[in-house]
C-alpha cells in the first residue's frame, strides 16, 4: 500500500486509521465469527450489538440520552430536506445560507408554504445572518449549521419561539451542541461521521409523536423508530465503522476535546491565510468554519500549480467547489493536527516561491 496522504476532502472525507484498520480486519471476519461484517444477519445478535452500542455512544456523544430517537436512514441530507417537511410539515423558517439550505428550502415548497427568514446569498453567503425575521407560528426553523461550499459555519443557534431543525452533515460532534431547543438534527456520515450510505436523523420524542399521518411507510420517522431503525435492511456497515468512528471519539476525550483540537487546527489554518498576501479567505471572519476553510490565491494563473504540488507533498482534495472556485482544506474530526501544519507549511513554502 503507498503511504497515506493528508485528504482534505469536504466528503466523502477521511477517517481515522485505526477506525480504518479495525473495519478492514472485521470485514474477512467479524472476530472470531468466521465470517464478516457484511455477511451477518442485522437481525441477529452479533450485528444487534453493534447496532444497539452505536446508537447509545452517539446519544451520548450527542447528550441525548433522554428525551430523544436517534434513527439510522438512509438517502443522505438530501433526503432528509423533503423527509423533515413531510413528517413535520413545510410551513417554517428557513435560514437560506448556502447551496445545501437552498436545496431544503425548495423541498419544502412541496409539503407547505416556507418562509425565507433571512439569506446571505446577495454576498456569495460569505457571512451568517445576524438578523433573522421570524414567525413564532411556523412548525420549525430550519438551519444549516456549517456550510460546507462557502466555508461559513454558525457560531452560535439562533433563539426562537419554535423547535431548530438542523442540518449538521458537516460538523456533527465537531463541538458541543445545547439541545434545548433542537427539534430534529440530521446529518449525512460522510463528511465527519464515516462512509457514505448511513443518515443519521434525532428527532425529540414530543415532535415524533406529531409526524403527519398519511405518508409512504419508509418516509415515516415512527416507522423506523418503532422498529429500532430496523424496518427493512439497514446499511449495516455505514452503521458499523459509525460506531466504531463513535467509539473513537469517546477515546479522544469527547466531544469537548475534540472541540478544542479542532478550533486550533482552524486558527493556525486561517492565521496562515492572513498572514500570507498569497492567500485570501472568502468567508467573513466572524462566520468562518471551524470544518472547511475556503481560501483563494491572490494572483491569477497559479491555481493548477497549487493542486498539483500539494498532491506530491501529500495533500489531498484542496480543490474548492465548482461554485465558488479557489481552494477549499476541510479539516473534520479526523484530520490530525500534524495534516494542518503539514499544511501551512506547504502554503508558507508555494507562498516564497510565488509571492
Amino acid at each position: 500500500m503507498s503511504q497515506r496522504v493528508f485528504n482534505f476532502s469536504a466528503g466523502p472525507a477521511t477517517l481515522p486509521e485505526v477506525v480504518l484498520e479495525e473495519a478492514r480486519d472485521n470485514l474477512v471476519s467479524l472476530g472470531s465469527l468466521g465470517a464478516g461484517i457484511c455477511e451477518v444477519s442485522h437481525r441477529g445478535p452479533e450485528y444487534t450489538a453493534i447496532h444497539e452500542e452505536a446508537e447509545e455512544r452517539l446519544k451520548r456523544l450527542l447528550g441525548a440520552e433522554q428525551g430523544y430517537t436517534l434513527l439510522f436512514l438512509t438517502g443522505g441530507a438530501s433526503q432528509q430536506f423533503f423527509q423533515v417537511p413531510m413528517n413535520l410539515g413545510g410551513d417554517a423558517d428557513y435560514v437560506i445560507t448556502g447551496t445545501w439550505s437552498e436545496k431544503a428550502f425548495k423541498e419544502a415548497k412541496r409539503f407547505g408554504s416556507p418562509r425565507e427568514a433571512a439569506s446571505s446569498k446577495e454576498t456569495r453567503f460569505d457571512r451568517i445572518p445576524k438578523k433573522l425575521d421570524l414567525n413564532g407560528e411556523a412548525r420549525y426553523l430550519h438551519l444549516t449549521s456549517n456550510n460546507t461550499v462557502a466555508g461559513t459555519q454558525w457560531q452560535e443557534l439562533p433563539e426562537a419561539e419554535v423547535p431548530l431543525v438542523i442540518d449538521a452533515s458537516s460538523d456533527i460532534l465537531s463541538r458541543p451542541v445545547d439541545l434545548s431547543n433542537v427539534g430534529l438534527l440530521y446529518a449525512g456520515a460522510q463528511k465527519n461521521l464515516g462512509p457514505a450510505g448511513v443518515t443519521l436523523v434525532l428527532i425529540r420524542d414530543d415532535l415524533l409523536e406529531q409526524c403527519k399521518g398519511d405518508m409512504p411507510t419508509l418516509l415515516d420517522y415512527r416507522t423506523h423508530a418503532e422498529k429500532g431503525s430496523r424496518y427493512n435492511t439497514p446499511p449495516v456497515f455505514p452503521i458499523y465503522v459509525l460506531g466504531l468512528v463513535a467509539k473513537w471519539l469517546e477515546a479522544q476525550g469527547g466531544v469537548e476535546v475534540m472541540a478544542a483540537t479542532n478550533r486550533r487546527k482552524a486558527e493556525r489554518l486561517y492565521a496562515a491565510i492572513d498572514e500570507l498576501s498569497l492567500f485570501e479567505g472568502l468567508a467573513q471572519e466572524d462566520s468562518r468554519s471551524q470544518m472547511n476553510v475556503t481560501f483563494r490565491l491572490t494572483k491569477e494563473g497559479l491555481d493548477k500549480a497549487f493542486l498539483s504540488e500539494s498532491k506530491a507533498a501529500g495533500l489531498l482534495g484542496l480543490k474548492g467547489h465548482r461554485s465558488v472556485g479557489g481552494m477549499r482544506a476541510s479539516i473534520y474530526n479526523a484530520m490530525p493536527e500534524a495534516g494542518v501544519d503539514a499544511l501551512v507549511g506547504f502554503m508558507k513554502e508555494f507562498a516564497g516561491k510565488h509571492a
